[in-house]
């Protein structure tokens, strides 16, 4: 099977040198993501294009090469194509015919032609002839070229006919790695992840920052929609999960700091905490999910006042977004769930939150707060690559890894039901489906005598999770991975 990819139109406008690093980076971002399904899988370089090549046939291969590229940032279109040497117009059709017949019985249809090239003919020209000899040779109820049911696309390049079978959208977007790394503050609810996906979108390596007000199962949260994000659409880059222990800032906060002040402050101290983070990983700007006026910290007014503390660059790309808007893009990219099972904690609630905070009364307010237990807190950051999550749990209980189902036990598909539609799991045995941002939840209702052995494709999810109901549970956990 061959595809070829278009890329994202921005990267056409670019000067040679950056269109060519461009595309340099997303052939590398798609080999390093297709050899994971196809270790054979070529994919070549072109200056309009790339073309990707694959001997697999079975349909369910074929559709996870699909889903991987169509979560790759920097691609407009992927198709599905069968490349053929340019024969003379009229004889076409004989290419078209296998592709099409059968989708055209019944059906009114069009005839699309793209052409890049020298050529005695236009696109014009291969529309008609190619329409013609449909009609009069297929089953199809006619031609409509305004609201046809069937569309037959072609492309011809040069001395090169592709017919298009199927055409897949994309992400858009930059290649990740194409631009430079951002750190994101990220919490678990609707929008940060938001806010960091479009990050990646647009081509930025992106770090996450998790701040622990005190919730342990709070960080297993953040961490999963994390490592879901950047399993997802991170395109297998090396970035960093990094934790930082808040729960003593917070009681600072609570026992020396105006009630009205401390949402302010405290995401001072954040963006303070971010900045050195960030100035340590020679990394320039940082990221929000902040949006204007959503709550009361994020004012105009106090927006300002938090960014006093940071020279760098503090992105925030939902800014101007309303909440509808951000909840169906989270719906769309898969993290809507996630927040809606966060199991969130918050340590600072004030009563009546300023919304028009001073400058020189927030820093009065913080002369009273001792910054030695902020050095504290950044000193004890934790920082983890992202795919070593589950293997950084290193004081939980030891879990059985086994690659074969035990007779007795129940198999838990905890992936995310896109993934889990995508590619069934298939065994001679009890399979139960509970994503993994449930699972914690629902784990009350399984049964103590019952042995669970939790798959989640890749064993990093499953690990994590089987680590945690270990050491919160009396359950007989272990983890399938084939």
């Amino acid at each position: 099977m061959k595809f070829v990819v278009k890329y994202f139109s921005e990267i056409a406008i670019k000067s040679r040198p950056v269109r060519r690093r461009f595309i340099g980076q997303l052939a590398e971002n798609l080999r390093a993501l297709l050899r994971d399904i196809d270790p054979d899988v070529v994919v070549e370089r072109g200056w309009d294009k790339l073309q990707v090549e694959t001997a697999l046939q079975e349909a369910a291969e074929l559709a996870r090469l699909v889903d991987a590229m169509r979560r790759t940032p920097g691609i407009t279109y992927i198709l599905e194509v069968a490349a053929h040497p340019l024969p003379a117009v009229d004889e076409i059709v004989h290419q078209v015919l296998p592709v099409y017949a059968e989708r055209l019985a019944g059906r009114t249809f069009a005839v699309r032609c793209r052409r890049s090239g020298s050529h005695d003919f236009t696109s014009v020209d291969v529309e008609r002839v190619v329409g013609g000899a449909l009609l009069a040779g297929t089953d199809a109820a006619g031609v409509n070229l305004t609201t046809p049911e069937v569309t037959v696309d072609l492309e011809i390049s040069g001395q090169t006919l592709y017919v298009v079978g199927r055409r897949h959208r994309g992400l858009g977007g930059y290649p990740i790695g194409s631009v430079d790394p951002v750190l994101s503050l990220i919490s678990g609810g609707f929008d940060s992840p938001v806010a960091s996906y479009l990050t990646m979108k647009r081509g930025m390596r992106t770090h996450f920052l998790f701040f622990n007000l005190g919730g342990r199962d709070h960080e297993l949260g953040v961490r999963e929609v994390a490592l879901y994000l950047w399993q997802r659409y991170g395109c297998n880059q090396r970035v960093l999960f990094i934790s930082v222990p808040f729960e003593e800032v917070v009681a600072e906060l609570l026992g020396k700091v105006r009630d009205a002040m401390m949402g302010v402050i405290l995401k001072r101290m954040m963006l303070r905490a971010a900045d050195r983070i960030a100035g340590d990983l020679q990394i320039d700007a940082l990221v929000t999910g902040e949006c204007v006026a959503q709550v009361s910290s994020q004012t105009l007014r106090n927006l300002a006042v938090i960014d006093q503390v940071t020279q760098r660059l503090v992105l925030r790309p939902l800014i101007a977004t309303d909440k509808e808007d951000i909840v169906r893009m989270a719906a769309r990219i898969g993290t809507r769930d996630f927040a809606a099972n966060m199991p969130e904690y918050c340590g600072v609630i004030s009563i009546n939150p300023t919304t028009r905070a001073r400058l020189d009364r927030v820093q009065a307010q913080e002369q009273n707060f001792d910054m030695a237990i902020l050095e504290r807190a950044i000193a004890s950051a934790r920082r983890t690559r992202i795919d070593a999550l589950a293997a950084a749990e290193l004081e939980r209980p030891d879990v059985e890894v086994l690659s074969i189902p035990l007779a007795g036990s129940t198999v838990i598909d905890i992936r995310h039901p896109d993934e889990e539609e995508l590619t069934p799991l298939r065994l001679h045995q009890a399979v139960t489906k509970i994503p993994f941002y449930e699972l914690h939840r629902r784990a009350a209702q399984l049964d103590p005598g019952t042995t669970y052995m939790l798959y989640c494709g890749r064993g990093v999810m499953s690990r994590l999770h089987a680590s945690h109901l270990l050491a919160s549970t009396d359950l007989d956990i272990k983890v399938y991975a084939p």
